[in-house]
């Protein structure tokens, strides 16, 4: 007689993240979806869905779970990412929450990896012979998606997630065995945004590096180092200290910043995809005439 399967949920491997994207032929690469970390896990106790932390969110996801059934295997851990797409059919980070409230069926799974199949614990096979299993079981057409591979070289597939206004890309080993937690295996590497803003607050405390802090159409967006040679940066300092003075803006009072009166902008160069400015830099900056 057979004896029950029961799956439990493995902690991700996740990628690093970093400026440039590997060379050479040992590495896999793929879209960066902007969704949730999902793991999909078929056993004797029926489908679970799981958040990256290892909550069961199975009920949020009903539909994807229904689909699920029908894949031809008894036993599974999938891994992939939740989404659901634009107009553009971008996947779409801020619309993510209420479509998994309001619209369940608009959500994908976007699959990238196959942990466990049929009694089998397939984490020391290499990453591109699991995906070619993990393909092979994943029909086409449905709303559970296989992560195809991008071809090219890194630099290349970096260069045209970019332009396409994708949020970055994932480059991975192909001979990488699956380990959870954090890994130089598999590694990160997102896109940049350039847009202007209003320059709304200076830190400048000794032994730090200095910052612009900025706010978008009244938003507080967070800080940009400036990385201005000597001449330029003290220009900025003198259009600051003209304008110092201002209280702090509503929320921010613990922020040690010296505060500006309006009038200053410039142009920042930020992470894609984040609420908030991170690996910000101020590009350039100007008084509002």
């Amino acid at each position: 007689m057979r004896k029950p399967v029961r799956l439990s949920f493995i902690r991700p491997m996740e990628p690093e993240l970093v400026e440039q994207p590997p060379k050479g032929d040992e590495w896999s690469h793929e879209v960066k979806f902007d969704g949730y970390r999902t793991q999909l896990i078929k056993d004797d106790d029926g489908i679970r869905l799981f958040t990256k932390s290892g909550i069961d969110w199975t009920a949020k996801y009903k539909p994807i779970a229904e689909e699920a059934e029908g894949l031809k295997a008894d036993s599974f851990i999938i891994e992939g990412e939740m989404i659901v797409t634009n107009e553009a059919g971008l996947s779409d980070f801020h619309a993510l929450r209420s479509a998994i409230t309001r619209r369940p069926q608009d959500l994908y799974l976007v699959a990238f990896d196959l942990l466990h199949l049929k009694g089998h614990d397939l984490r020391d096979m290499a990453l591109k012979d699991r995906r070619e299993v993990l393909q092979a079981l994943i029909p086409a057409g449905g709303h559970i998606q296989f992560s195809e591979a991008l071809p090219g070289t890194g630099d290349a597939v970096y260069h045209l997630a970019c332009e396409a206004n994708l949020e970055g890309m994932v480059s991975k080993r192909l001979d990488s065995v699956y380990r959870s937690g954090t890994t130089m295996q598999w590694r990160k590497i997102k896109c940049f945004d350039e847009k202007v803003m209003e320059i709304i607050g200076v830190q400048r405390e000794r032994g730090k590096p200095a910052m612009v802090l900025m706010a978008d159409k009244g938003r507080y967006m967070g800080g940009a180092f400036v990385t201005f040679k000597a001449d330029k940066r003290q220009r900025l300092w003198d259009q600051v200290q003209g304008k110092v003075g201002a209280p702090p803006p509503k929320g921010l009072k613990k922020e040690k910043a010296e505060w500006l009166q309006p009038g200053l902008s410039g142009r920042v160069r930020f992470l894609k995809g984040e609420e908030q400015l991170r690996h910000a830099m101020l590009k350039d900056f100007w008084e509002e005439k």
